[in-house]
């Protein structure tokens, strides 16, 4: 079947502005509208199509954050769509179909979808897992969120732990949260004055003996790591990029 290719719709988030975009792919007009309507509601901007070909090349053009995809459209298979995008790009990607076989299920998951939704859906539902898909893609992706290892330290912020050379160090609160931001802004000069405000969190008022004495006692306990904490003198502190044993 030859599908004349049609231009694709465009709804703006509620405000205007839109936190991120959505990509559409769904051949249902109401069920497309459905969509469309309550993903702007959540400040979405929405681009929608009915055709997979042209569906795929909105991910490539848009780079947007979340995709929902049918797999019954009228110019080929969902699959084949899924596919295509997965060749260039891991964005999170539910299906929203009609076909509730396992074995469809299965292949979707396989083939790299992140959730599975079988019609008739409830529209609040949908936007509840496309929220959780992307608070789990984001806690992977988000720099805050993941081990940090230089040279022999290495600090876990889930578990909220540091090793030294693989041994546990014990760290207050503050030391811990001070070397997490040097870590996170390794190779960087940071003034006495961003850390006071990253760490503490408010504005510092020239006590700078406060970092001082955190970053001398932080030091300590990294025994010969505490290299790792360099002095920017004149300014602040900074991680070194690359320290070598």
């Amino acid at each position: 079947m030859i599908v004349q290719e049609e231009e694709p719709r465009v709804m703006q988030a509620r405000d205007g502005v839109g936190q991120a975009t959505v990509v559409v792919i769904e051949d249902d007009p109401s069920i497309s509208e459905l969509l469309e309507l309550y993903l702007s509601r959540e400040n979405y901007v929405v681009h929608a199509t009915a055709l997979g070909g042209l569906g795929a090349a909105l991910v490539k053009e848009k780079s947007p954050a979340l995709v929902i995809l049918d797999l019954m459209l009228p110019d080929g298979s969902g699959f084949d769509v899924l596919k295509a995008v997965r060749s260039f790009s891991q964005v999170p990607l539910i299906i929203l179909t009609a076909r509730d076989a396992e074995q469809d299920k299965i292949l979707g998951l396989e083939l790299g979808a992140d959730d599975y939704m079988v019609k008739p859906f409830s529209p609040g539902e949908l936007v509840a897992r496309a929220r959780a898909v992307l608070r789990r893609v984001g806690a992977q992706t988000d720099p805050s969120t993941q081990a940090q290892v230089l040279g022999g330290v290495e600090l876990q912020p889930d578990e909220r732990t540091v090793r030294v050379d693989g041994a546990l160090v014990d760290l207050t609160p503050k030391e811990f949260e001070l070397l997490h931001c040097l870590l996170l802004n390794r190779g960087l000069a940071l003034t006495r004055e961003r850390l006071m405000q990253e760490v503490w969190g408010y504005t510092f008022y020239g006590d700078a003996r406060t970092v001082d004495v955190h970053v001398g006692q932080l030091r300590k306990k990294l025994g010969p790591w505490g290299r790792v904490v360099q002095t920017v003198w004149g300014l602040g502190y900074k991680a070194d990029r690359e320290v070598s044993s």
